[in-house]
């Protein structure tokens, strides 16, 4: 038994719209974890991978896993019967054919419901390795699908080049050619990335880095004085900016402020209130290196060697047509790999792969 509700159907209405254009039919994989959707064009030049967090749903229950085979145009057709606002719940028994989908309005005075046919859908998993990127560039989704637009209409294919300069996207048409170069937006901090180091999928790389705060949060406890002292020689010899001074700063006018309430605590009272700045001014620095607090027009590059590769005009444009899930858009580029253009939303994500031409291809 699959039931699953979303607070928005505009969440599915958006998908669909970014996947029909590449794949005609599709098994959407559930199970207890969340859906999932993996196919392939039928030209198989490009891969699209989607997942639907279970924590996404108001609602998610998922007794086995279970395939449902769907025909992706007229999926399209029953959700285009549904508000943008409206609350969408599908259903599906274990051994049923049919995929039942309620829209309630948020008023709740109009319920509607539609059945659709499944199919039997033969298809592989494909396992999609775990590459290590040699750049990764963080954008608008705006500007990226504003790119990709302006330049198929000079050509049928563009390259894009990822250098310390930035990252240039370049068509030569048969009338015109064109390119653009988007420069790193000043103010970015740990954009470079260093030599030899290796640049991972957002996601990825965001759970190892809340697996080093979990370590540095048990080894706070017996020395962050140490720590402390440490950070302030680093600021001292390399002049780079003030964080632990200032929180320094803070616990000496904090003392000040408060001479007289101290004086009627403890010792280990005192020693618990020197901690705590020295936690935060910890937790601003891992801040800096998240990109949600970019501003929102912003471009970061990692780098780790230089990159250049052709692509399909037609694939991108498709790609592009998720931005209505998204603000933001990373690129991660490696020589002869595909590349990967991956949209990060609420629900989950949604990612394209796309191999890149080669010679006069």
């Amino acid at each position: 038994m699959l039931e699953a509700k979303l607070n928005e159907a505009a969440i599915l209405k958006r998908l669909l719209d970014a996947v029909k254009e590449l794949v005609t039919d599709a098994n959407f994989e559930c199970n207890e974890e969340g859906i999932n959707l993996q196919a392939m064009d039928n030209s198989h030049v490009a891969l699209v991978a989607v997942k639907l967090d279970s924590t996404g749903f108001k609602r998610y229950r998922c007794d086995r896993p279970m395939p449902l085979g769907v025909n992706i145009n007229s999926l399209t057709k029953v959700l285009k019967c549904a508000k943008d606002d409206d609350m969408c719940t599908l259903k599906a028994s274990d051994d049923g054919d049919v995929l039942n989908l309620t829209y309630e309005a948020r008023s709740a005075d109009r319920i509607a419901e539609y059945d659709m046919k499944l199919m039997d859908i033969d298809s592989d998993q494909l396992g999609i390795p775990d590459t290590e990127y040699d750049a990764r560039v963080t954008m608008p989704a705006s500007e990226f699908s504003r790119i990709v637009r302006d330049l198929s209409q000079l050509g049928e294919s563009v390259r894009i080049e990822v250098s310390k300069e930035g990252i240039r996207f370049a068509s030569d048409g048969e009338a015109a050619n064109g390119s653009v170069l988007l420069k790193q937006s000043e103010g970015i901090s740990g954009s470079g990335g260093a030599s030899g180091s290796k640049i991972k999928p957002e996601k990825d790389a965001k759970e190892e880095s809340d697996a080093e705060e979990g370590d540095d949060d048990e080894d706070d406890e017996g020395g962050s004085k140490k720590k402390v002292k440490k950070e302030k020689v680093k600021r001292e010899d390399g002049g780079e900016d003030g964080d632990v001074e200032m929180n320094g700063d803070g616990e000496e006018e904090e003392e000040y402020n408060n001479e007289d309430e101290e004086e009627e605590e403890d010792s280990d009272s005192k020693k618990r209130k020197k901690k705590a700045p020295a936690k935060n001014g910890k937790a601003s620095k891992k801040a800096k290196r998240s990109l949600d607090d970019d501003p929102p027009n912003a471009v970061r590059i990692e780098m780790n060697q230089h990159v250049t590769l052709t692509f399909s005009l037609k694939y991108l444009v498709n790609f592009s047509k998720s931005s209505s899930l998204a603000d933001k858009v990373q690129l991660m580029m490696s020589n002869d790999v595909p590349l990967l253009v991956s949209y990060e939303f609420g629900q989950g994500h949604i990612r394209y792969y796309l191999a890149p031409k080669i010679g006069d291809d």
